[in-house]
């Protein structure tokens, strides 16, 4: 790889194109997540620069005028004359599309911003941006704004070309910019969002410091600052995923290369009875997985198995345990760094490099049966094969149960006889179904709903928590059943959302403690074995009002405590209040108008943007530590708030 980093290096695809007419083909929404996506960008590059050696700090600052700013310690933006362009690199960076260093493998070794679009889609999303570069003993600057020429927004002009400004000894570059208004629907940074990024990315790279400060958040008259530094890397990023679960044993910690990859990896069981696999190549995380985790999976198996057989563990005549069974209660980590990715999709969420799969698989193997046949190590293989035998026991009654799910027959149809009101359409994507808890709120919902396309499934009692079950005795829960059925999709690896009857779930629940907790098992069914029926934007929470204000003929609805004061501020004096403490208290013609009427309802959208987190909330939420729990919810729960989820109208 070379060590030099010049404008020569900067190879140009195509010219800039219309980024503000279509952002959403750029960042995927204009909402909050394209906010922190452009964010994501600078910081990416900034992450490249480190992970190939040059550098060692990222400082990432959030300022009290929106604008956010970050820094690293590399080698600085090229400065340079471009051969060909005739400008100079940075010009090239913040101005042209599929412009950067990153298509060249001997400019960068790992990266994963190969779209090279990042910094110039931030500079044509912002009101205006500054960079500071530090190279060569010099430092320099150039700043870009999106301005407003003949009635048209024109973004991204240079509005102060790129000049010395002074002498130093440092390196790196600094890039501060301010998301513009006119493009995004929010402009307010998201604290917890950028923390949360900020420290899976120092997991994932050992030893790289980041520095996150927020000036708009002061504790005695000091900004909130936090370092994430990690030295265990993929080690301590397991153990702060399994906080909460009751790990057995210290983390197995893996790394090795080859000739086209770098691989780390990461494996440690809990008491809990679901798998969990984070994968990342090149920092970004592959929720959908793809090679890398398939060669990973099969590497543990086939080690446990040998080194099993080979220290007496799994007896000659013995069945060894199947891959599932030791993936029980196991939390994987993975990430890799390579050359030449292939994603699937746009959205980098699966690896598709066929190649990868045996050579992840070969390393892991050698390193991890290196590892299980340290006599220190017994322990964990002693560990591994136990639980991959006892699951073995359990899996045929739950393949078992599996099959019940699958057929279409009359023992199904009779679970959901007076349960399911089906919808007469025939159409998946203009179909809803209302997940509703009670005999008297079910009975409302299916008088008010418009059958042409609402369904409501009345469950009449709590499903069970899927948290701290098997999947044996998840499905042996018959409201669980009811559900599976009525959806169509079956669950966990025959999960297919092809079939799915309804492109709407709503769960409908009072709004009270009790309805949320009916909300929180219900999500936590969906999260561990139908976690696609979330990623794919299925899943709402449906919004029912917490009071009715009536004055005469004027009648107002109120959905959280907040909102309450300013309704009765409206409605001055001799109006009456009624607090609806559940549902069932709603006749169908109002929970029609406040809940199920699509030109009036609001429903939150459940989104899983951040799989490690959620990863550990639901762990919080449903696990067994009682007092952890407790002290989150005095902490941070508040049902009524509107920002708990991400709203979707309609």
């Amino acid at each position: 790889m070379s060590k030099t980093y010049d404008s020569k290096d900067i190879m140009v695809l195509e010219g800039l194109d219309a980024v503000r007419m279509r952002p959403g083909m750029y960042i995927g929404t204009t909402g909050i997540k394209g906010l922190h996506h452009i964010l994501w960008e600078i910081v990416d590059n900034s992450m490249d620069e480190l992970v190939n050696g040059f550098g060692t700090t990222i400082k990432v600052t959030l300022h009290e005028d929106g604008s956010a700013e970050v820094e690293d310690d590399g080698r600085g933006i090229p400065v340079d004359i471009h051969p060909v362009k005739k400008v100079s690199g940075v010009e090239l960076v913040f101005t042209q599309l599929h412009a950067g260093g990153k298509f060249n493998n001997d400019t960068y070794g790992y990266s994963g911003g190969l779209h090279g679009v990042g910094a110039s889609v931030t500079n044509a999303l912002s009101r205006w941006l500054n960079v500071y570069i530090f190279r060569g003993g010099y430092e320099y600057e150039m700043g870009f704004e999106s301005v407003t020429k003949n009635g048209k927004i024109v973004s991204g002009l240079t509005t102060m070309p790129l000049k010395k400004v002074g002498t130093t000894k440092r390196t790196g570059t600094i890039v501060r910019f301010l998301p513009d208004d006119r493009v995004f629907e929010e402009t307010t940074f998201n604290l917890e969002t950028v923390e949360k990024r900020l420290r899976e990315l120092a997991f994932l790279n050992k030893g790289i410091k980041i520095i996150l400060t927020d000036q708009r958040k002061l504790t005695d008259g000091k900004p909130y600052c936090i370092t994430l530094h990690y030295e265990g890397g993929l080690k301590d990023f397991v153990t702060y995923i399994n906080q909460q679960k009751g790990a057995e044993r210290k983390p197995i910690y893996l790394e090795g290369k080859s000739d086209n990859l770098q691989v780390c990896c990461a494996l440690q069981y809990t008491g809990a009875y679901t798998e969990n696999c984070f994968s990342y190549v090149n920092n970004i995380p592959t929720t959908e997985g793809g090679t890398h985790e398939t060669g990973m999976k099969s590497a543990i198996t086939r080690a446990f198995n040998d080194c099993g057989k080979r220290l007496g563990l799994i007896k000659e005549k013995e069945t060894p345990p199947l891959g599932e069974d030791y993936r029980e209660g196991l939390t994987m980590a993975l990430a890799i760094k390579m050359r030449n990715i292939e994603f699937e999709g746009q959205t980098k969420t699966k690896l598709g490099n066929p190649e990868v799969k045996p050579e992840v698989e070969n390393i892991i193997y050698t390193e991890l049966v290196k590892y299980l046949e340290k006599p220190e190590n017994k322990g964990d293989l002693e560990l591994a094969i136990s639980k991959g035998k006892a699951a073995a026991k359990v899996r045929d009654a739950a393949k078992r149960a599996k099959e019940i799910t699958r057929q279409k027959n009359s023992i199904e149809n009779f679970n959901l006889v007076g349960k399911l009101s089906a919808s007469t359409g025939k159409k998946p994507e203009l179909n809803e179904l209302f997940i509703v808890e009670g005999e008297s709120a079910g009975g409302s919902a299916k008088q008010g709903r418009d059958r042409s396309f609402q369904a409501i499934l009345n469950l009449r009692g709590k499903p069970l928590n899927a948290e701290k079950k098997r999947l044996s005795q998840v499905l042996d829960n018959e409201e669980i059943r009811t559900i599976i059925s009525a959806l169509g999709t079956g669950i966990g690896e025959d999960f297919d959302l092809s079939n799915l009857k309804y492109y709407k779930v709503i769960i409908l629940s009072d709004a009270d403690q009790d309805g949320a907790h009916i909300r929180a098992i219900l999500l936590t069914f969906f999260f561990r074995y139908m976690k696609d029926l979330i990623s794919s934007g299925h899943v709402y929470i449906g919004m029912p009002p917490l009071y009715k204000l009536q004055k005469k003929d004027q009648i107002e609805y109120v959905y959280s405590d907040l909102e309450l004061p300013e309704a009765i501020k409206k409605f001055g004096k001799n109006y009456t209040l009624q607090r609806y403490k559940g549902l069932g208290e709603m006749n169908p013609e109002q929970l029609w108008e406040t809940t199920l009427d699509p030109q009036k309802r609001s429903l939150m959208r459940v989104t899983l943007d951040d799989a490690a987190n959620a990863e550990l909330m639901i762990s919080t939420w449903m696990g067994d530590n009682i007092e952890v729990r407790k002290k989150y919810i005095s902490d941070h729960a508040n049902f009524n708030r509107e920002d708990n989820f991400n709203a979707d109208a309609k």
